[in-house]
């Protein structure tokens, strides 16, 4: 009987982490630190990279929009989460799971874009610092946000339009802490997902041509970093290139390892682990990672917090 309500029931049950009690607040207490500390890491990027004018380079350009990104990312599953595990229910609406499906592979591709679009960044900085200004003008860099943004949309709406469009015909159980695209496929009795695998290749195509991008743009930073000959020079230029280089590998390595392996009607704390590294982990490390080797991040972030004035130095992009 119970089973039958789950099958006919409009929403989704989401089974979380625990079905204990005490487990179950713990989960919900955790996710909430790590929510606000994301939080309130993403928001002084934001204010400091908008009001110092001295961070008005396209690299903090772009890192202010990825921080915008990760304050939405994690916005789309850790609140809901939070929430089921407090109310002990895991139900979500089938109008919060199409939002929820749309927004979260919206905003995981437009971060796999942003952080193609920042090793292009250091690309230039690095490798033809003389052109850098002229690669990288005002223009190029707005466009190039624009067609972040706007490719998370299109791979948002393909990935839910598809997703939705299959018939569900078995128990709505989401083994997940929010509605994964790969659960809901195992709800299908047809072949009528098969326009969801096709997304799905299309967009892993797209995301390998990323990678190897991003990949290849490190070797030329990487062959001309090490051809400087001032220690200092290489420092400076390492202290940039590795965090990002970390966060490319971290997302995408726990992403794509999540996607790729089988899933299962009944997850393992491992599986649970992996879809919280990709999810909650990076927002919540990329301003750690970002400021703690950057100067000029942790200059302007102590102006913030004694209430210094910022300074109203002009650069060539500061109207971003």
């Amino acid at each position: 009987m119970i089973m039958a309500n789950i099958t006919t029931m409009s929403g989704f049950l989401l089974m979380g982490f625990s079905d204990t009690r005490e487990l179950q607040i713990l989960h919900a207490l955790l996710f909430l630190v790590m929510y606000l500390l994301t939080l309130a890491g993403n928001l002084i990027i934001i204010t400091i990279t908008t009001l110092d004018q001295r961070l008005q380079s396209p690299m903090y350009y772009f890192l202010k929009q990825l921080s915008l990104l990760d304050l939405s990312f994690i916005s789309v599953t850790v609140p809901q989460s939070i929430d089921n595990s407090l109310m002990d229910d895991g139900y979500i609406s089938h109008g919060q799971c199409v939002l929820q499906v749309f927004f979260f592979t919206s905003l995981a591709w437009a971060e796999v874009a942003i952080l193609t679009v920042m090793s292009y960044d250091r690309y230039a900085a690095i490798c033809f610092p003389l052109h850098y200004e002229v690669i990288m003008d005002p223009s190029k860099c707005k466009w190039a946000v624009i067609a972040v943004w706007l490719s998370g949309s299109i791979t948002g709406t393909l990935y839910t339009a598809s997703a939705f469009s299959i018939t569900f015909c078995r128990a709505k159980i989401i083994h997940q802490f929010f509605c994964d695209v790969p659960q809901l496929l195992k709800l299908s009795c047809s072949n009528d997902y098969l326009g969801v695998i096709g997304v799905a290749v299309f967009m892993s195509v797209m995301a390998i041509i990323c990678f190897t991008s991003i990949v290849l743009s490190y070797i030329h930073i990487f062959s001309t970093v090490l051809r400087i000959s001032s220690a200092e020079g290489r420092s400076k230029a390492f202290s940039t290139c590795l965090p990002h280089l970390f966060v490319v590998s971290f997302f995408l390595s726990t992403g794509i390892f999540e996607f790729l392996k089988p899933t299962s009607d009944s997850p393992t704390a491992f599986d649970l682990m992996i879809s919280t590294f990709y999810t909650v982990m990076p927002p919540a490390l990329n301003p750690i990672i970002y400021s703690l080797r950057n100067e000029a991040l942790k200059g302007a972030f102590r102006k913030l917090l004694w209430g210094g004035e910022f300074t109203r130095k002009k650069t060539f992009l500061s109207w971003c």
